[in-house]
C-alpha cells in the first residue's frame, strides 16, 4: 500500500499553495467583505490551468488525475473556500458531466473553454420545491419545432452570476414523447432566449461567490443540447455529484487546516499567566484532536479520488469523505474560535471568517442526513449480498 502522492502530484500541490497563499490570501478577507466577485484571480486560475487538470489534452485540460485535482481544490480552500467552491462546480460537477456524457460536438464547444477557464459552468438540480428530495423537481422540457422548450425556477445556482460563466446544466422533467416524464439533462446557455438571471442571494458566507436564482421561462436551447442519454438524465447528475462529495471534502479539508494553523499561531502567540497558552495541557489536547480529525479527513478525500481515477467504485467512499470531513471542518473551526476567545470573534481574525463558512459544508453537494442515507443504503445492500 503506497500513500507516496506522484512526482506531478506533488508539484501541483506545491505550485498551487504558493498561488493561493501569494495571490488569493492578500485579498481573501476584502472578497469576502464587499462581496465583489474575483474576476483576476479567476483569471490566474486559468493561466495555471487549474479548471482543468482532471480532463484530457484534446479537450483543453491538462491530463491530470482526480487526486490532483482535489489536491489543488484544498490548497485554494485552504485561504478562501469560495474559490474551492467555484472549482468544486465548474471542474468536478458541470466539466466531467460534459466529459463523461457528452457527444464529441458537445465536448469541443462546451468543455473545452471550461476546461481551459475561459468561461466558467453551473449547476441547475435544486428548486424551490425539490432540495434533498431532487427527484420531485418541477422544471419542464418539451420538444417543439426542433428545440427544447424549458420551464421553471432553478435556486442557490453557484458561479452563474460570474460574467464569464456561460452556460448552466439543467435537469429537467421531459413533457410529451418517448421519453415523457423522465428526467433529463440540457446544456443552456446563458444568453439562450428566455434564460433569465434571478435575484443575488445574500449569505450569511461566501459573499464572493456568485449565488443566484435562474429563471426558465419558454427558454429555448437547440435540439442537440440535449445531454446524455435522455432516460437517465438524472442518474447522470447523481454520478457526477458523487465526485462533487470529494470535492467538498476537500474543501473542508483545507478550511479545516487554515484554523489549526491560525489557532496553533495564536496559541504559541497569545500570553496568559506567564507564559504561551499553547503551554496549557487543555489547548495542547483540543490541538491536537484538530489535526487529528484533519488528517483522517484528507486521508478519506484521497482514498475517494484515488479509486475513482482507478475506475473503481467509490460510492461509501466518497459519502463517507463528504459526511466526516464536513462535520470535522465545523468543529475544528469552532475550537480554533474557542482558542482565540474574544479575538475569534473579530472580523480581522481569519478564523471568523472560515467559522461563519463551515456550515454551508454540510448542506450543498447533499446534506449530512442524506450522506447518512446513502451509507445506510450501501449498507444494506451489502448485507444483503453477504446473506445477513
Amino acid at each position: 500500500m503506497d500513500f507516496d502522492l506522484t512526482s506531478e502530484q506533488s508539484m501541483i500541490r506545491k505550485e498551487v499553495r504558493r498561488f493561493a497563499q501569494k495571490e488569493i490570501a492578500p485579498q481573501a478577507e476584502e472578497m469576502e467583505r464587499t462581496g465583489e466577485y474575483p474576476y483576476e484571480i479567476i483569471k490566474k486560475m486559468a493561466g495555471l490551468g487549474l479548471m482543468g487538470i482532471p480532463f484530457p489534452e484534446a479537450y483543453g485540460g491538462m491530463g491530470g488525475s482526480w487526486v490532483a485535482m482535489h489536491l489543488c481544490i484544498e490548497e485554494v480552500s485552504r485561504v478562501d473556500g469560495a474559490l474551492g467552491g467555484l472549482l468544486d462546480v465548474t471542474t468536478s460537477v458541470v466539466g466531467q458531466e460534459i466529459a463523461v456524457f457528452g457527444t464529441e460536438k458537445q465536448k469541443k464547444k462546451w468543455l473545452v473553454p471550461i476546461a481551459q477557464g475561459k468561461e466558467i459552468g453551473a449547476f441547475g438540480l435544486t428548486e424551490p420545491n425539490s432540495g434533498s428530495d431532487a427527484g420531485a423537481l418541477q422544471t419542464t422540457a418539451e420538444l417543439k419545432g426542433g428545440e427544447w422548450v424549458l420551464n421553471g425556477t432553478k435556486q442557490f445556482i453557484t458561479n452563474i452570476g460570474l460574467d464569464c460563466a456561460s452556460m448552466i446544466i439543467v435537469a429537467a422533467r421531459v413533457k410529451g414523447g418517448d421519453n415523457a416524464d423522465t428526467i433529463s439533462t440540457f446544456i443552456v446557455p446563458k444568453n439562450a432566449p428566455g434564460f433569465r438571471l434571478g435575484e443575488r442571494y445574500r449569505k450569511i458566507a461566501w459573499h464572493s461567490s456568485a449565488t443566484h436564482e435562474v429563471v426558465l421561462s419558454d427558454c429555448r436551447v437547440p435540439k442537440e443540447n440535449l445531454l446524455g442519454d435522455p432516460q437517465r438524465g438524472f442518474a447522470q447528475h447523481l454520478a457526477v455529484l458523487e465526485t462533487g462529495r470529494i470535492s467538498i471534502a476537500a474543501i473542508a479539508v483545507g478550511v479545516a487546516q487554515a484554523c489549526l494553523d491560525e489557532a496553533l499561531k495564536h496559541a504559541r502567540d497569545r500570553k496568559q499567566f506567564g507564559r504561551p497558552i499553547f503551554d496549557f495541557q487543555a489547548i495542547q489536547f483540543k490541538l491536537a484532536d484538530m489535526a487529528v480529525s484533519i488528517e483522517l479527513a484528507r486521508n478519506q478525500y484521497l482514498k475517494a479520488a484515488w479509486l475513482k481515477d482507478q475506475g473503481r467504485p467509490h460510492a461509501f467512499e466518497a459519502s463517507a469523505a463528504k459526511l466526516y470531513a464536513s462535520e470535522m471542518a465545523e468543529k475544528v473551526a469552532s475550537d480554533a474560535l474557542e482558542i482565540h476567545g474574544g479575538y475569534g470573534l473579530m472580523e480581522e481574525y481569519p478564523v471568523a471568517r472560515y467559522y461563519k463558512g463551515v456550515k454551508i459544508l454540510q448542506i450543498v453537494e447533499g446534506t449530512s442526513e442524506v450522506q447518512r442515507l446513502i451509507i445506510g443504503r450501501i449498507l444494506a445492500s451489502q448485507a444483503k449480498k453477504q446473506g445477513f
